[in-house]
């Protein structure tokens, strides 16, 4: 087993068939993508699942070569199963369940297999601690929410972003007119079991921007030199998206016997006004110039910066995946809007990630795109 060093792509990469790489990733999330798009540029491809939630990744298997099957998500790390993807010479594609599911100091520190991207990144996602997409965003001067430190500073209208009670990797987020509003809410939710009130001590409160709100997945080519803009889409949330389609006076007759929660269920395409697409490149080209001064090598692949644009044509950043996004997988085989205007064809963002590590071989670059 090697010792992974920081940045030390070289080391990483040692005893790798260059020639016949596959690709690896957590069989969650966005995995479907990720290999249709593998399989269609050459590669072999493993999908690493947890016992109970195989099924999918079996049954399409014409996209699936190779199955590793773990007890949870988390025994990635363990030495039997990286000698394993070492010995297929696998390049692993981050997604959120990766982070979430293995954590990210498992994967900076006890994962020796080259990442796709930079995995130093992954940590900044978060809205606590030193390293948050917020000091990403200051750094580009992007503009963000305000966020409130304590429940008292809250002066407006809020978003709270704390995790639900109950299934602790989804969200419990709500919204609140004020200060008194949002503890009269935080003490109702907690007493429905969507919310935990000691979550407030982690918790996010942000300014309520009122606007039409765009996930925007870009890609930042090394092999090219240039940051993409390959596909916009939306967020299906539950139960918000089924309250949402009932008329307004049966909302207001449910409204006490419905929680509405914001859990992201799907996605759906969108497409923007090409005015605002100049905007688009200009927070895309910022955000990976500020990655690549705070978090060296910076973004690598693909990110997506989760937008509202209000009345006044402003972008409000209100999000950030600094690795595949989920609402890519709506362009799955079809390809995205955006991607043809680059290659004369739609593109989906699972070949786009193949496609670069596919150049990066062929121009001996590969060592610049793993980390």
């Amino acid at each position: 087993m090697i010792a992974i060093s920081r940045y030390d792509s070289g080391r990483l990469l040692e005893g790798y068939r260059i020639s016949s790489l596959s690709i690896a990733t957590i069989a969650s999330h966005s995995a479907l993508d990720v290999f249709d798009g593998a399989k269609d540029v050459g590669f072999n491809t493993i999908a690493v699942c947890e016992v109970g939630r195989e099924k999918t990744y079996i049954r399409f298997s014409r996209v699936v070569d190779e199955v590793v099957l773990l007890r949870k998500f988390s025994d990635v790390l363990d030495p039997g199963v990286v000698s394993k993807l070492r010995e297929r010479s696998a390049v692993f594609i981050p997604n959120r369940s990766f982070a979430v599911y293995v954590g990210y100091s498992g994967i900076e520190e006890g994962f020796p297999v080259p990442i796709f991207g930079n995995r130093y990144l992954l940590r900044y996602e978060e809205r606590a601690g030193e390293k948050t997409y917020y000091k990403l965003l200051d750094e580009a001067g992007i503009r963000r929410p305000k966020v409130f430190k304590t429940v008292d500073e809250v002066d407006r209208p809020v978003i709270v972003k704390i995790p639900h009670a109950r299934k602790r990797v989804e969200r419990g987020f709500f919204v609140a007119s004020d200060r008194d509003d949002l503890k009269q809410k935080l003490t109702k939710l907690a007493g429905r079991g969507i919310v935990r009130e000691e979550d407030m001590s982690k918790a996010s409160i942000e300014e309520l921007i009122v606007g039409a709100h765009f996930n925007v997945n870009y890609f930042y080519s090394v092999a090219r030199d240039r940051v993409e803009l390959l596909s916009i889409d939306r967020r299906i949330q539950t139960s918000l998206d089924g309250l949402l389609k009932l008329p307004a006076s049966v909302q207001l007759e449910i409204e006490e016997f419905v929680d509405v929660e914001m859990i992201e269920i799907g996605h759906e395409p969108a497409t923007i006004r090409e005015s605002v697409l100049e905007k688009l490149f200009e927070i895309g080209d910022r955000f990976t110039e500020a990655a690549r001064r705070i978090e060296p090598p910076g973004v690598v692949g693909p990110f997506t910066l989760q937008l509202i644009i209000t009345k006044d044509m402003e972008a409000v950043v209100f999000d950030v995946a600094l690795r595949i996004g989920g609402g890519t997988n709506i362009y799955m085989g079809l390809g995205s809007q955006y991607s043809k205007l680059y290659f004369g064809r739609p593109v989906s963002m699972g070949w786009r990630i193949a496609e670069e590590i596919r150049e990066c071989v062929e121009k001996d670059c590969l060592h610049k795109v793993v980390t």
